[in-house]
């Protein structure tokens, strides 16, 4: 079973797309021109606050 994590390596701010993406499998940078197509879209606000939400509580990635 997948887990969703903070990405290390596919990181540019706090690691939540490129997390999101290591673990559907999609390019992290298709995650991030969504999340900034829904910010423009939704406003500002909300999606900011729910990404820090989302960095918060995904945990970060366990050593391998």
């Amino acid at each position: 079973m997948r887990r969703l994590h903070l990405s290390k390596k596919e990181k540019k701010i706090f690691g939540v797309c490129g997390g999101i993406g290591e673990t559907y499998d999609i390019d992290p940078t298709l995650i991030r021109l969504a999340l900034v197509f829904l910010c423009l879209a939704s406003g500002i606000i909300p999606l900011l606050v729910t990404y820090i939400i989302a960095w918060v509580i995904v945990p970060k990635r366990p050593s391998e």
